[in-house]
């Protein structure tokens, strides 16, 4: 069993608009170090709410979650949003590049946000998970210069640039064509098996999510399968 990177212990949350309607029930689930994991429902089912409040941006829930195996109850929010920046990365739907600075500035923000190590130290390290990625060659092109495809594996670089624990997507692929799709997923597989990198990706995509190492199903606010898929293999 290897080390647990995130643990989510009875997870509820409601919204009362006018009536109490419950959003997420009775969550518990924890991941490894190196797992892959999907999180897959129909629209509605939580999975997106779910994901807002395992990555501590939204705080207004029952039970506990645990990063690191520190607990997330009563931190303050700059707490909060310093462990989001030291330990996970984000990718979303839509890349959020800033199209007036380069591929290399766009990964380097946070880094510098972080602010643990010299802007020369940043932009070297940038650099390097650009040429990981492959995209090494777009690194001094406007964000605006660049494909779509091409943006997203940007945003995964961003993601990375402060090694963080796990990273946390949204519907990372659904704003791609299906060869894009594919590059994107072979990148965070990569990242998972070569790597060693945690993984939790909400997707709609179920090719996308019958490849990953483990799927999680959701259904109306509760998990109904936590399936393994796929033995972690390293290489």
């Amino acid at each position: 069993m290897g080390k647990i990177i995130l643990e989510a212990r009875h997870i509820n949350k409601d919204f009362n608009d006018p009536i109490r309607v419950q959003i997420l029930s009775d969550i518990s689930f924890s991941i490894t170090k190196g797992e892959f994991v999907s999180v897959t429902g129909k629209s509605g089912c939580g999975k997106s709410t779910l994901l807002y409040i395992l990555s501590t941006m939204d705080t207004d829930y029952e039970g506990e979650l645990f990063i690191d195996g520190e607990s997330m109850t009563n931190k303050k929010e700059e707490q909060l949003a310093r462990i989001r920046n030291e330990k996970i990365g984000f990718v979303f739907q839509f890349h959020y590049l800033l199209k007036e600075f380069t591929v290399l500035q766009n990964v380097m923000l946070p880094g510098l946000k972080l602010n643990k190590f010299s802007e020369s130290q940043i932009e070297h390290h940038a650099m390097d998970k650009l040429k990981m990625l492959g995209i090494g060659h777009l690194a001094f092109k406007n964000a605006n210069q660049i494909s779509g495809g091409e943006k997203q594996r940007v945003a995964i670089a961003r993601a990375l640039i402060n090694d963080p624990m796990i990273i946390m997507g949204d519907e990372p692929t659904g704003n791609l064509d299906k060869k894009n799709s594919e590059i994107v997923f072979d990148t965070f597989k990569r990242l998972a098996e070569e790597f060693n990198q945690t993984m939790l990706i909400v997707t709609h995509d179920v090719n996308f999510a019958r490849k990953t190492h483990r799927n999680i199903e959701m259904e109306d606010g509760r998990i109904i399968q936590d399936k393994q898929l796929e033995t972690v293999v390293k290489y």
